[in-house]
């Protein structure tokens, strides 16, 4: 154990015994200072019983993404590069999930993990957009795998850093009016979520207000990923490397490493990555509410693992498909004759024939087409080679497809709607409107359907691990360390 760390550690347990502060005086002009403060004295009265039952869910979620994320050829790839540039083994401190027993430094546990959350874009989703929990519970969990065993941070503990890494990624996004829509130049997670990283970091560490400010200035110099990877393998790594860039700018400005002391006020700081970025708002916006943004607004569980766009998609296609079966039968692709998808204009997620799979994930119309004959989507939908061959039913509705946009259609999560017709060749029309899926923030998974994802994708576990990680994370306890919760997540127990 460094000197630094133990130093870490004994401003935690310092903190710890201070009395906690839960109001803070706003300053006329600094955005990083308030910021700073807030991170510094995040505690867990500020958390209401909504925030605590929202985010806790957010946290069973994203463990069961990151366990079948773990299971991909992708994962696969990313922990062969970080053995031939790192080093993996049962003596390093931080467990990369769902594997028998292995671990590799912190910073890269939570850059194979994070990227692990969103190999599938199966996380949640918020808005303004941005993927919030996998940049942080990864790099938390990392953290709190290095301490030595007499400094474990609680379960409590994680939750509170947690929710205070959510709160920073949508303190940011609500000061720019272009975050609003579905992004079309940067990637959120790789802009916001290296900030919720470090933010949760420093909170869990224990950091003093100056040396949290430092922790964000130096995330702000990693933050960035351009929309241009969406839809390939490059797309995960944008949550991997927030979550450990987040994590390692914590444990740098610890060391004494200095960024900008105004990151978050100038339009050359944090403003570099938002044209209308305007710190002063969300000032407006602190002083009318005492409770965190997550009070005020739920998160976007996803039912289905691809894009949130295409569970509009989805859930319209297969209204259409039932009118179609229940007075024909079944759903013939060569009594087709057209397929229309009403949609927001966004490029990076109107693909006519996809690819690959992550292509297929960013795709309106194989998503929209693969509903229409499956009758579901899930992780095995896009499971393909070459759909021509492969999935010729597909393929010849993939040849009907067009995407119509209107006026009114705005590619914003919170406003957009889709809707799907089919034209059949007796001149037959279907058509069915979703303005928000299952899963949506207005429409909440049930605790139920969010126990049964968690389940599935958690399928590697034996079921009894499976029990006691609900169980454990349902409460999020200060008498629970945070080592329980960690060995249940290898595959060997």
């Amino acid at each position: 154990m460094s000197r630094a760390s133990l130093k870490m550690i004994q401003r935690k347990v310092q903190r710890q015994a201070l009395p906690q502060v839960t109001h803070f005086n706003f300053p006329e002009s600094s955005l990083s200072d308030w910021t700073a403060q807030h991170v510094s004295n995040f505690s867990s009265k500020q958390l209401s019983d909504r925030v605590r039952y929202r985010s806790k869910r957010m946290i069973l979620d994203i463990i069961g993404v990151g366990l079948i994320g773990s299971t991909t050829s992708f994962s696969k790839t990313i922990q062969h590069f970080a053995e031939t540039t790192d080093r993996i083994s049962d003596k390093e401190p931080a467990l990369i999930w769902g594997t028998s027993n292995k671990r590799t430094r912190p910073g890269m546990a939570a850059f194979i993990n994070g990227s692990n959350c969103h190999s599938m874009d199966f996380d949640d989703t918020w808005h303004p957009a941005t993927h919030p929990s996998s940049p942080i519970l990864p790099a938390l969990f990392a953290l709190a795998d290095f301490l030595p065993e007499q400094y474990k941070p609680s379960l409590e503990d994680i939750l509170v850093a947690f929710n205070c890494g959510v709160q920073i990624q949508g303190v940011l996004l609500r000061c720019s009016l272009q975050s609003n829509n579905i992004p079309n130049r940067l990637h959120p997670p790789a802009i916001v979520g290296v900030m919720g990283s470090a933010a949760a970091s420093a909170n869990l560490l224990g950091l003093e207000p100056k040396k949290c400010l430092h922790a964000l200035s130096i995330a702000a110099s990693f933050a960035g990923a351009p929309m241009a990877n969406a839809g390939t393998l490059a797309k995960p790594l944008h949550a991997g490397k927030s979550a450990r860039c987040g994590l390692e700018a914590a444990f740098l400005a610890d060391q004494g490493i200095e960024g900008n002391e105004r990151i978050l006020d100038m339009e050359s700081g944090f403003g570099a990555f938002f044209t209308d970025y305007d710190p002063s708002t969300f000032f407006q916006e602190l002083q009318t509410s005492e409770n965190l943004i997550l009070h005020h607004q739920d998160i976007a569980i996803k039912s289905y693992p691809c894009h949130l766009g295409m569970h509009w998609a989805i859930e319209a296609s297969l209204h259409v498909r039932k009118q179609i079966v229940d007075l024909y039968g079944n759903m013939d692709a060569s009594f087709v004759k057209s397929i229309e998808i009403f949609a927001p204009k966004s490029k990076y997620i109107n693909r006519p024939v996809p690819s690959c799979e992550h292509e297929a994930r960013h795709s309106f119309q194989f998503t929209t087409n693969s509903a229409l004959i499956d009758g579901k989507v899930s992780p095995e939908t896009f499971v393909f080679g070459n759909i021509e061959k492969e999935r010729k039913e597909l393929f010849t509705l993939l040849q009907k497809t067009t995407i119509v946009h209107r006026a009114d259609n705005k590619p914003c999560f919170d406003t957009m709607y889709v809707e799907v017709t089919v034209t059949l060749q007796n001149g037959e029309k279907f058509s069915a409107r979703c303005l928000e899926p299952n899963g949506h923030w207005r429409k909440p998974l049930t605790d139920k359907s969010l126990k049964k994802k968690f389940l599935a994708n958690s399928r590697l576990l034996p079921e009894h691990q499976q029990t006691k990680i609900i169980k454990l994370v349902s409460k999020m306890s200060s008498c629970d360390s945070t080592d329980g919760l960690l060995e249940l997540l290898r595959t060997n127990i």
